[in-house]
């Protein structure tokens, strides 16, 4: 043998070289962002003029963005208190946040099979038998490492495909946070609007005491009808029955509040307070580009990613496994000679493995994973599909819950005056009992209605923020 033929130990050095070079390869399929519609404007904002003055540019991936603190723009100072320790006490984003390391550590999990893994092995062994069998000592302690090649890009699809579940978990992180900030937001506006309500009542309770009082005295001098009398109290029952509900629905807000702040019903009160009542305004221009902000849009489209690093991971199969090992150490019969450099051992390996026959089972793996990435391709189009609508409603609404409480309160000023009128006419002895019955129960009706529409106006508020990822911000700002 010439004395420059290769040995067997670089041989392996030079398998090792090529398959690192050959690692460059990948049979998984280049990542696009699948293609959804990309309206220049959303058609429940202003008139048209006001669109094509917006500035409206086509939808562009930004779900990072600083959102900023959007709950402050209602101006309820115990609002804002309660919604920044939403962070800390909430337990399901306590538990988003848990899912979020969960994923961060199967990232770096991943990494790890990029590289070679090295292991130290030590042992100490004593044989012996019957007849002329010596009994004896051996000793070893070796260190050995083992790597797999990534070849066709198996494990990068691997690390691939975690990184993009990682992107989802920090989605569902944003999304776990935003739910919870809107919904203690409505819960809080419904309660201020169940105390809104309750002094409603109680100033109408005093009102209809007094009419009570003042059916009772005409009723013992002879001038009101018994049924009269019945009337007035069935009112004025009524009216307390309502009242009673509305302490029930309060304290079931209550203890809704207490359970998003992680705190136990029973140790959690929230005295009543006066109502602030804004709305923010949306902006002329809100722009499409906000709604690429919604986190389940951005889970949605990485999920896609994970999927098509997944067909990557299965076409590797077609294709050859290689693992090189190695291994160094040392072998005596005493720990004194242990380690002379003439018990030392060394090996080197490479093994190839191929699948030959599966009866059809590699390919069916991935044409399962080219359909559930087709799956998930069909799910962030319906997802961005639905966010468009979604943000549409809440325009609409916006729009149109505007105009219902100018006319909720044309109503109940109107009611009111009806209801002033009536009884004075009544106690003049002009009209019948059941006309002033009638006219305060229309203008209890539409009191109530006036404080519903401005709740349904901050609730909405709420829903058009959540629908646009979130919050905005003006432009320049």
């Amino acid at each position: 043998m010439s004395k420059y033929a290769p040995t067997p130990r670089y041989s392996l050095i030079a398998l090792a070289v090529a398959a690192a070079l050959l690692s460059a390869c990948s049979v998984t399929p280049s990542y696009k962002v699948p293609e959804t519609p990309q309206p220049a404007a959303f058609k429940e904002t202003a008139t048209d003029a006001d669109k094509a003055a917006a500035g409206w540019t086509a939808a562009a991936p930004a779900d990072m963005l600083e959102r900023g603190p959007w709950w402050q723009l209602f101006g309820d100072q115990q609002l804002n208190q309660m919604t920044e320790s939403i962070e800390v006490n909430n337990q399901n984003v306590a538990a988003a946040v848990a899912a979020y390391a969960q994923a961060r550590a199967l990232v770096a999990q991943q990494r790890a099979t990029l590289f070679p893994s090295v292991d130290l092995n030590g042992s100490a062994t004593r044989t012996g038998g019957g007849g002329d069998t010596k009994t004896g000592n051996q000793y070893r302690a070796n260190i050995g490492a083992s790597w797999e090649p990534d070849v066709w890009g198996k494990l990068r699809a691997g690390v691939g495909s975690a990184n993009a579940s990682l992107q989802v978990s920090a989605a569902e992180l944003a999304a776990a946070r935003l739910s919870a900030q809107g919904e203690l937001a409505t819960n809080y506006f419904s309660l201020r609007q169940a105390d809104a309500e309750k002094a409603l009542l109680d100033a109408t309770v005093e009102g209809y005491e007094r009419v009570l009082q003042i059916t009772q005295n005409r009723f013992d001098a002879g001038i009101a009808a018994k049924s009269d009398l019945l009337q007035a109290q069935t009112q004025l029952a009524s009216a307390r029955i309502d009242q009673i509900t509305l302490v029930r629905q309060r304290a079931n807000l209550e203890h809704a509040i207490a359970v998003l702040l992680g705190k136990a019903a029973s140790d959690f009160t929230l005295a009543p307070a006066s109502w602030t009542v804004v709305v923010p305004d949306v902006p002329a221009g809100v722009p499409s580009t906000l709604l690429q902000r919604r986190p389940d849009i951005a889970a949605a489209e990485r999920r896609v990613a994970a999927a098509n690093e997944q067909i990557g991971i299965a076409r590797s199969a077609y294709f050859p496994s290689l693992n090189l090992t190695g291994s160094f150490g040392y072998g005596a019969a005493s720990t004194g000679g242990l380690f002379n450099a003439s018990n030392n051992l060394w090996s080197l390996g490479l093994t190839a493995a191929q699948t030959l026959f599966d009866a059809g089972a590699t390919k069916a793996r991935v044409s399962g994973a080219e359909a559930a990435r087709d799956q998930a391709i069909a799910s962030y189009r319906q997802t961005v599909l639905a966010a468009f609508a979604d943000v549409e409603n809440q325009l609409a609404a916006t729009r149109t819950l505007a105009q219902q409480q100018d006319l909720r309160k044309a109503a109940s000023e109107a009611a009111d005056q009806v209801e002033v009128q009536m009884l004075n006419r009544y106690r003049a002895g002009q009209v019948s009992y059941s006309d002033v019955v009638t006219a305060q129960n229309t203008a209890l009706t539409a009191r109530r209605a006036l404080v519903q529409s401005q709740a349904d106006r901050q609730t909405t508020a709420i829903a058009l923020i959540q629908s646009l990822g979130g919050g905005w911000h003006a432009a320049g700002n």
